[in-house]
């Protein structure tokens, strides 16, 4: 393996792990802090919830890169490439484990099913947008890698445009179970749109990083480019929205301007990752590529742990929005190792 693919794997690994720790101490704190310390005017807290916010659209990005870039390796091989046979079986592992999670066992012994079964969750939105990708490989793994990245792209752009068309649509036409995977109006909190979007921004990156990354700048110049990208997205994304809106007369544009919380996060993203490929030779430690790899596990004992999931005996039953702002910080950085060694080391 060249030395410019174990750095790519290695900084990938180090987002994977930054983002898995950052949503452990994120549930942690949001689930357990005291309601008198959520005070937006204080810088501490305000910090901690804009970094908070940043999680979530990391971990879909970053799924897409992922995926879409091994799976590449072999594109060659089509539908008979075997990331394709494993994806599917990693979707539905997904989707199992996201329903499972929050399955109460109390209502399954008193014969019903609690409501909360059937809202879609960051797993199972994952599991989906992987099954969407393998799709989209299928009908478009002949084609020129460009036209790949540009199809990619495309999808990203347009799922996030027409976010305020989707978003808490009632859908009464679908049965409830299924109406949850596309609107949050029954109280899934990831639902497939507009998450997919950030997956297909990490597929369209993952398939420059295919095309060029083995030429000598090229990490320079994608650092430089997603560091001016993120700058853009964050700082005037909504006035180029604006501008688009006086100039078709289309109102959704204003409508995503007015409330543009996923282009500025997609902003976001491509800084942290600009961050992590200019520091990418700093990552190469096991702990980290364990910690980037095993994601689903610590997910899961986080969950258990957290919430109490099957039973409800979680640090929620007995703590939930009742530690200090001090307890808060050392218990999240306490619950963040708990989790990591009980995974790492015996999980």
């Amino acid at each position: 393996m060249s030395n410019t693919t174990t750095n790519r794997l290695h900084f990938i690994d180090a987002i994977r792990a930054f983002a898995i720790t950052m949503m452990l101490q994120g549930h942690f704190v949001h689930a357990l802090l005291a309601q008198d310390y959520r005070d937006r005017s204080n810088i501490i807290y305000a910090c901690w919830e804009y970094f908070r916010g940043i999680t979530a659209p990391t971990f879909f990005t970053i799924t897409g890169f992922v995926f879409v870039f091994l799976l590449l390796k072999k594109q060659d091989l089509g539908l008979k490439n075997p990331r394709v046979k494993k994806g599917v079986s990693r979707a539905i592992k997904l989707i199992c484990w996201g329903y499972l999670l929050r399955l109460s066992f109390y209502a399954v012994f008193t014969g019903t099913i609690n409501p909360s079964f059937f809202m879609v969750d960051v797993l199972q939105c994952i599991g989906i947008s992987l099954l969407l990708l393998i799709v989209i490989y299928a009908l478009g793994h002949r084609l020129n890698l460009r036209f790949l990245q540009y199809i990619f792209l495309a999808i990203g752009i347009l799922v996030f445009l027409f976010q305020p068309l989707y978003h808490n649509a009632e859908l009464s036409y679908l049965p409830e179970p299924i109406a949850n995977i596309f609107t949050g109006h029954y109280g899934s909190v990831f639902t497939i749109f507009p998450w997919f979007g950030y997956v297909c921004f990490g597929a369209f990156l993952a398939v420059i990083f295919k095309r060029f990354g083995q030429q000598t700048r090229f990490y320079s110049f994608i650092t430089s480019l997603l560091f001016l990208c993120g700058f853009l997205l964050i700082f005037y994304s909504s006035d180029f929205l604006i501008l688009l809106n006086d100039l078709t007369g289309f109102s959704v544009f204003k409508s995503v301007a007015y409330n543009n919380f996923l282009y500025m996060r997609l902003g976001d993203v491509f800084i942290l990752f600009a961050s992590f490929v200019l520091l990418k030779k700093i990552f190469r430690s096991d702990l980290i590529s364990d910690i980037g790899s095993r994601t689903l596990s610590i997910y899961i004992i986080h969950f258990f742990i957290l919430y109490g999931s099957w039973f409800g005996l979680g640090l929620t039953k007995f703590f939930s929005r009742d530690l200090s702002g001090i307890q808060a910080i050392f218990g999240a950085g306490l619950f963040i190792v708990t989790v990591c060694f009980i995974v790492l080391y015996y999980y």
